[in-house]
């Protein structure tokens, strides 16, 4: 058995616990409305209210189908409303989905993880007691208060996003070595889940709005259209943050670019060294080659070394100080011809 708690609310608006299912079908008699709130719980379980609450087969497998977008769908005798709530913590966003059956004196509602199950329950009877006048309306404020939970818990999640978000460009900007482009593309892929799921979302709360729902009356339709609101809101907010994230990228390729600019022209620079080295004894080589020990010696007579070597020494020096100052000059002459083209 799935851990599930059911409620019965009195048309004095309290809320009450008890004990199973059948208890709460009984109480409806007595006036008010009741609450099925049901945590992981098999397809037994679901099916067995087909027939006392007439829910449709294909809703309670839309409970168990993990790849559903928030819908609203409207049957005789209730509306199946699927909702996602989200969550965000260690950098992760996870999306659970939230199932929810209302009809003239019953809400039913499904959860499939712990955080979303506490934070539908927890508080509920505190919410319920200070809006008592309202719980008398029905399960359309029950379903108002599940609803707007959802909604704020978005607004957590998409305040941590932003938090993010902020590190990353702060990293990126300090040293671009230690920032890690694979978690702008993860929440890059976070925003746009809550942004799918937010623009669906919007749609189920246009058709509430609209009063296409009949289980919402006319007084709790100004709940909904504050719930409508915050979603709003909340889109604009995730279609900014993919913006700022397209911005980021964009600037960590740019940085990244400069870098590998800074370093091409360090190596530039470096060529241009060896080249200038290479350049200026490559002469000096050709002649150290021809006119060696051995050749110099039979070109001058073995009685002149003394001075032949001196000599041919002091040559080598001077032409290769003839051939650095040529090329610097002409290096000096190859700048300012591109200044003069820039200007």
């Amino acid at each position: 058995m799935s851990e599930s708690k059911f409620y019965h609310i009195s048309p004095a608006g309290k809320l009450k616990g008890v004990g199973s299912v059948t208890e709460a079908l009984t109480t409806v008699h007595d006036g008010g409305f009741f609450w099925l709130h049901y945590y992981q719980p098999t397809r037994e379980e679901l099916s067995m209210l087909i027939d006392p609450l007439g829910l449709h087969p294909l809703s309670i497998e839309d409970c168990f189908d993990d790849d559903q977008v928030p819908k609203i769908e409207d049957y005789h005798k209730n509306t199946f409303i699927l909702f996602n709530a989200f969550s965000y913590a260690d950098s992760k966003l996870s999306i659970d989905e939230v199932d929810l059956f209302i009809g003239e004196n019953f809400l039913v509602s499904v959860t499939h993880s712990e955080p979303t199950n506490s934070l539908l329950l927890t508080g509920i009877e505190q919410a319920v007691e200070r809006s008592n006048e309202s719980a008398r309306e029905g399960p359309a404020f029950l379903l108002h208060v599940i609803l707007d939970r959802i909604v704020d818990h978005k607004f957590a999640a998409i305040e941590l996003l932003e938090d993010d978000l902020d590190r990353m460009e702060e990293t990126m900007l300090a040293a671009i070595s230690r920032f890690n482009p694979s978690e702008l593309i993860r929440v890059r892929r976070d925003l746009v889940a809550l942004h799918k799921s937010i623009f669906h979302e919007r749609e189920i709360l246009t058709r509430i709005c609209r009063k296409d729902c009949p289980f919402v009356s006319d007084k709790e339709i100004f709940h909904y259209r504050d719930i409508y609101d915050h979603l709003s809101r909340f889109f604009e907010l995730a279609e900014t943050y993919r913006d700022l994230v397209t911005s980021l990228m964009e600037m960590y390729l740019s940085l990244l670019n400069n870098q590998m600019t800074k370093a091409t022209q360090e190596t530039n620079a470096t060529v241009r060294r060896l080249t200038l080295i290479a350049t200026i004894f490559m002469p000096l080589t050709l002649l150290a080659g021809i006119g060696g020990m051995s050749e110099w010696t039979m070109m001058t007579g073995r009685e002149n070394w003394r001075i032949a070597y001196p000599a041919f020494l002091s040559a080598m020096v001077l032409l290769g100080l003839a051939n650095y100052y040529t090329l610097h000059r002409l290096e000096k002459r190859r700048r300012s011809q591109g200044q003069s083209s820039l200007g």
